[in-house]
């Protein structure tokens, strides 16, 4: 098949969770046989040198640069409009008249679109067949924002969040199909009741670049992955610091925290003042840093679709505690896998049970990692894909039938 595939971010190289996703499409899809173009976004001239590295798991690419500023000043002129300012912050002229040309140049058997804020590129196609991988549905994670941003923030949020809301019903209603990544955002989706069919496909993880290493890990080391100006993040490692970590401290006083993720902001670097916490910043590879870890967590508030840093972290041999929220997107049970907490004292009885007692860190460990090798591989996942893509294209072609 001859496919275009629509995304929000470059999806090259893989590093962080908006690329993960789209990337390991893209590459199944081409080593499957079918000859795909990408099309999507680049931010620095040091990402589109970077985003070229796609070449060899694509047929051709379309790559359209722009600037933050330029971006930001699209989302600030959408706030007294209809249309939510985050799609502003994915538009881009160049991008459009690109598509444009290849939807006029080429003749295409699927249009796949990751994410809701680049459907504005395809929304007026009619004559193939189209997927809309919502991914998370971020009007949701907008207006869970609302809960924990200080007024006005708080209704700008809620503002945007429900502006978001109401383009992923127009969306959805525009596409033939529309996915999810987790069973639970398949339910929100399904509940807009727009009448298009739905479905979901896990994200997997690179079990065999994300293993354990074999080498000691450190009894009193936790660790925490993930970007350090992601506003999630940030709430989350606070709120740890402030609640969990004096208590865990008082326990076991040479306990260490690592907080390893790009971008900290001014206040996430103040973290690394407390006694015990280092803020590591970017760094080249996450891996060492969490094996020598005896736990992951991922104590977040606000979490939608699937953390890839527990799966990787699981694959990796380290066992993980997390947020009942976060937990939602893991094919995994708790106890069993991992260990959920919703409280500081059920958070800081989890840690210290791992910490505590090596038999049952790697009780964990063994079990995690196996967990993701049956459940979060990427090919159990992608042939969710297949599946969906077939689905589609097979009622797409009946419909046509019919009005024929």
């Amino acid at each position: 098949m001859n496919i275009l595939y629509v995304c929000h971010r470059f999806p090259f190289p893989p590093k962080r969770g908006g690329k993960i996703r789209p990337f390991n499409m893209i590459r199944h899809l081409s080593a499957s046989g079918h000859q795909v173009t990408v099309c999507s976004l680049a931010r620095s001239p040091e990402e589109a040198e970077e985003g070229r590295g796609i070449a060899p798991h694509c047929a051709a690419f379309e790559m359209a640069q722009v600037s933050d500023p330029v971006q930001t000043l699209r989302m600030v002129a959408r706030l007294p409009l209809a249309k939510p300012s985050s799609m502003g912050y994915f538009y881009s002229a160049s991008l459009r008249q690109r598509v444009r040309r290849l939807l006029s140049a080429q003749q295409w058997d699927l249009i796949f679109v990751h994410c809701s804020s680049v459907a504005q590129y395809v929304e007026q196609v009619r004559d193939v067949p189209k997927i809309l991988d919502f991914g998370d549905m971020d009007s949701q994670k907008w207006l869970e924002y609302a809960n924990y941003k200080p007024f006005p923030l708080s209704l700008g949020y809620r503002l945007e969040g429900n502006k978001m809301l109401a383009a992923e019903k127009r969306l959805a209603r525009l596409f033939d199909l529309c996915t999810a990544t987790t069973r639970a955002e398949w339910e929100t989706l399904e509940g807009y009741g727009t009448g298009v069919a739905t479905d979901w496909f896990p994200n997997g993880v690179d079990a065999e670049f994300f293993c354990p290493s074999g080498e000691p890990y450190d009894a009193d080391t936790i660790s925490f992955i993930g970007r350090m100006d992601y506003y999630p993040n940030q709430e989350c490692m606070a709120r740890f610091c402030e609640q969990i970590w004096p208590v865990l401290r008082s326990r076991r006083p040479n306990v260490k925290l690592l907080i390893i993720g790009a971008d900290p902001s001014p206040e996430m670097r103040k973290l690394g003042d407390l006694p015990g916490v280092t803020v590591t910043g970017s760094v080249p590879d996450v891996r060492p840093f969490v094996r020598q870890s005896a736990v992951m967590v991922a104590p977040l508030n606000i979490a939608r679709g699937t953390q890839n840093k527990i799966l990787e972290a699981m694959a990796m041999g380290v066992p993980v505690v997390t947020s009942r929220v976060a937990a939602g997107g893991v094919d995994a049970e708790s106890v069993k896998h991992f260990l959920v907490a919703d409280t500081c004292e059920e958070y800081s009885a989890a840690i210290l049970r791992i910490l505590d007692d090596p038999a049952e860190r790697q009780r964990l460990a063994v079990a995690g990692r196996q967990r993701m090798l049956s459940n979060h591989a990427w090919p159990h996942s992608m042939a969710r894909l297949d599946e969906i893509i077939d689905r589609c294209i097979r009622n797409f072609s009946q419909s046509k039938g019919k009005l024929a």
